[in-house]
């Protein structure tokens, strides 16, 4: 009886020991002398205000140090955090003790095992410390392993056989533990203390040394084998298998070893992750079936200690996002004046397919920015997603799922083009807003977002879109207030074409066209036999232009029609013939454009705009045209901004308008054109008076008004609202008689169509006279008759001559309605319309000459009837 009980006292005592041996410090209660205690240097450590163990030394070149019991020294495991922020080197580095026979480590009697940090080759090594102070190094591990700042996790185990092995994680993270190297070792198999032996030169290592999270415990041996944690398709020939352990390199990298079904077979090889041990790299030559659900099977897989896993599989499945499975379905660009929601922009992304898709490497791109690479995130089937800046994020964690990433692009209040961007480059989703798509003058001037009515329809544009209607100003991370059934019904428009060289040709549809009927060569004709191109290529990101490339050369001067067929948008709708005409712009010179009508005194609901007119005979193309006022202290060329940066031709006769915003002004006013509109930055230009200035993209002025809001007709009360029309285009711009308000019958403003004030030269430029001034219709051969020449410009003409005695009164009609030559001659034989001889006397000689266009001129012309004596 007394012998089982000394056994059990001596169990119990043993468990106790043990047990008592580990040691944990993470220095969360803010000192170092309890819980343990450590001992030495003690003004030479503080713990800092984020619980670190943290060195205070500040004398240069010394060794200092800390310690504390412990007495496992066998079977057991050591793990801690080291964080250096300093390069190492032979003066300044760290001494880990892992079991030391005294507390003072820095007595050269005191023996046992340490890790050393640093030194002259910068590496993590373990030694050995005998009692006559002499350190070999058993594990040398890799040089150069440390950085100019180190952030380590240290791990090292000994297991019962006194094997050590030494594990280095520079990530910190604990995740990613490489190999130093093993030995066996027993020259000492007892430990009284574990401590840290810092040695430092100069003020630069000052208080640069930090611990933390210390666990020393028993070393419990590893007889389980690795399995599959998952499996993670990167792209269609590539996969990443992560273990739940490291795993052996040979086995790992042994590409027979994996096998996915559906085809895709063995890879081509195999690669263990040079940071992360469990994770490995697997590289196909068959590509993973895009969408389906796929099997890894791993054989013979090894971990660190040699268990083997004898089989092992996973499922994963490889999906590339096509267009419009993800879709941006609500933007909240100005959320000042704030009503509920988070003073922030954001975007909320909808996964509308029935797939979860992960969403690394996708980026948010605007008009003139693009965000940072989105992290690894799984966007479930069917849900949505709040997109912000990082710094922002946190104040939508209460609505849903939200993701902040990096250099989020500027939401412009006043409009811009936002895209989704796939990893592989593919615009998902495009949306080009403005604040007309609010329908609703008090939510578009901020607090209220933009959301999508039907996303089923992503391509329709602001059909699909309006002001949020729920009483936060939106719904972010939750379907959208507005949403409804909208399906788009209508076709697409085929609204500009452009040359843009001899053999390229930029079609622009009103929507985003399905890209594979807008590739078809086959879907376009264009007239003057260039027939088919032979290339078409949809242009991302938004998929309304595709460019065509010819076959044959353009020629210039001259207008071409193209026909586009059985184009479809990305609801179905197909055009069935919708035609545009084409051809090479000309150069822009003085006054082949000019300024045709301003307005620089709106509404408070309207925005300036200024009227442009191609009064040449040439095709011009508006992205080489600029638009500027002067400066009113300088006179200087300011804000100079170019109209367009498309290709936008404005054939001869053709009317356009530039604005701020061209919804704007076609609320405000009749637009017969709407379509020859252009929404720029415009330059100031003043209530009262300033300057427009046309430049050509050689910074050639092509037209200049300086006008005056005195110009306005001096019987109108408010010249408020009301444009100032050009008469004449012929005639000089500066010139304020060229220049009237415009009618009230047209709402005081014409923009994309002809002045109301419009009048052109309505005279007829020639000449008519007379010859012989004197004449004697007496029959004699001599001046028996008077003869009108005339010479005109132009043909077209008609006259009719009418000849007067002194009195007024007609006496002969020589011609009505007679059609001209534009060089001719009548003759007056000086017989009235009874053939009567007139009397001797002055006579009036009326030409009146005039065409259909209205241009009408009179002449007179006065001759002297004679007798012969």
């Amino acid at each position: 009886m007394q012998k089982k009980l000394l056994t059990l006292l001596v169990f119990v005592f043993s468990v106790f020991a043990t047990a008592n041996a580990q040691l944990s410090d993470n220095f969360s209660d803010g000192d170092f002398t309890n819980n343990p205690a450590w001992s030495g240097g003690t003004s030479d450590f503080i713990v800092n205000p984020a619980f670190e163990l943290q060195s205070n030394n500040t004398t240069p070149s010394s060794t200092f140090y800390l310690s504390t019991p412990n007495a496992l020294a066998t079977a057991a495991q050591w793990e801690m955090d080291i964080r250096l922020a300093f390069s190492t080197s032979s003066a300044n580095y760290v001494d880990v003790y892992l079991a030391a026979s005294a507390a003072d480590l820095s007595n050269t009697a005191t023996s046992g095992y340490f890790v050393r940090i640093g030194n002259s080759t910068d590496e993590i090594s373990l030694y050995l410390k005998d009692a006559s102070g002499v350190s070999s190094k058993i594990i040398d591990g890799a040089d150069g392993s440390l950085s100019s700042s180190t952030n380590l996790k240290l791990k090292v185990i000994r297991n019962a056989s006194n094997n050590w092995s030494l594990y280095r994680d520079l990530t910190g993270t604990g995740t990613a533990f490489v190999l130093e190297g093993s030995v066996t070792d027993a020259t000492f198999t007892t430990s009284s203390f574990f401590g840290l032996l810092i040695k430092q030169s100069t003020n630069s290592f000052f208080q640069k040394h930090f611990f933390d999270n210390i666990v020393i415990q028993n070393y419990v041996p590893d007889v389980t084998p690795p399995s599959i944690q998952s499996v993670t398709a990167v792209s269609l020939f590539s996969a990443d298998v992560l273990f739940n352990e490291p795993v052996e390199q040979v086995s790992a990298e042994t590409a027979a070893n994996y096998s996915v079904n559906n085809g895709v077979g063995n890879p081509n090889s195999a690669q263990r992750d040079g940071l992360n041990p469990a994770l490995v790299h697997l590289f196909f030559s068959n590509p993973v079936p895009n969408g389906a659900v796929n099997t890894l099977t791993a054989t013979n897989i090894s971990d660190l200690s040699g268990n083997i896993m004898l089989s092992g599989s996973s499922t994963f499945t490889f999906y590339i996002a096509q267009r419009f499975d993800l879709v941006i379905d609500e933007i909240m660009a100005d959320p000042n004046p704030v009503v509920q929601l988070p003073d922030a922009e954001y975007l909320e992304i909808k996964n509308v397919t029935g797939k979860t898709i992960n969403l690394q490497g996708f980026r948010i791109s605007s008009s003139s920015s693009s965000s940072s690479a989105f992290p690894s995130y799984d966007l479930p089937a069917d849900s949505f997603l709040i997109v912000t800046t990082t710094a922002d994020a946190a104040l939508f964690a209460g609505y849903g799922r939200v993701l902040g990433i990096a250099s989020f692009p500027g939401l412009g209040n006043s409009g811009t083009t936002v895209s989704l961007i796939s990893k592989e480059g593919v615009a998902l989703h495009t949306v080009s807003y403005d604040p007309t798509w609010y329908q609703n003058s008090v939510k578009s001037n901020g607090g209220w977002s933009l959301e999508m009515i039907d996303t089923k329809n992503p391509c329709t544009g602001a059909a699909n879109w309006r002001a949020s209607t729920d009483a936060k100003g939106g719904t972010p991370g939750a379907k959208n207030a507005i949403d409804a059934l909208n399906p788009d019904k209508t076709p697409p428009i085929l609204v500009r074409v452009a040359a843009t060289d001899n053999f390229t040709v930029l079609v622009t549809f009103s929507e985003s066209i399905d890209s594979a009927k807008g590739a078809s060569v086959s879907n376009y004709s264009i007239s003057n036999g260039i027939n088919s191109p032979v290339v078409a290529t949809v242009l991302s990101p938004d998929f309304t232009k595709v460019e065509l490339k010819l076959a044959s050369s353009l020629a210039a001067n001259t207008v071409y029609t193209i026909t586009a067929n059985n184009i479809s948008d990305c609801s179905g709708n197909t055009i069935t013939a919708n035609t545009g005409k084409f051809g090479l712009p000309g150069l822009i010179d003085s006054l082949d454009i000019v300024i045709n009508e301003v307005l620089f005194n709106p509404t408070t609901t309207g925005t300036d705009y200024v009227e442009i007119y191609n009064r040449s005979s040439k095709i011009l193309d508006l992205k080489k045209l600029f638009i500027a006022n002067r400066s009113s202290i300088t006179d200087s060329l300011t804000s100079i901004t170019n109209l367009t940066s498309d290709n936008v031709l404005v054939f001869p006769g053709d009317y356009y308008v530039i604005s701020t915003s061209g919804a704007l002004v076609k609320q405000n006013y009749v637009a017969k054109n709407p379509d020859n509109f252009i929404d720029i930055s415009m330059p100031s230009y003043p209530d009262d008076k300033g300057v427009v200035v046309l430049l050509n993209s050689s910074g050639l002025i092509i037209d200049e008004l300086r006008y005056d809001a005195k110009w306005h007709f001096g019987l109108l009360d408010n010249v408020e609202g009301v444009s100032l029309e050009r008469v004449d285009y012929n005639k000089q711009t500066q010139n304020s008689l060229n220049w009237h308000s415009a009618a009230s019958t047209v709402g005081y403003g014409t923009p994309s169509y002809q002045n109301s004030q419009f009048r052109s030269d309505l005279t007829v430029s020639g000449e008519v006279s007379v010859s012989p001034k004197v004449f004697s219709p007496d029959n004699d051969g001599t001046d028996d008759y008077t003869t009108i020449n005339y010479q005109l410009a132009d043909l077209g003409y008609v006259a009719t001559i009418t000849i007067f005695d002194a009195a007024g009164r007609p006496v002969r009609v020589l011609a009505q309605n007679a059609t001209l030559a534009q060089k001719g001659s009548f003759r007056w034989d000086g017989l009235t319309d009874k053939k009567i001889k007139v009397q001797v006397g002055s006579y009036v000689i009326l030409t009146e000459i005039f065409n259909l266009e209205g241009k009408r001129k009179s002449f007179k012309n006065v001759v002297v009837v004679g007798s012969k004596f």
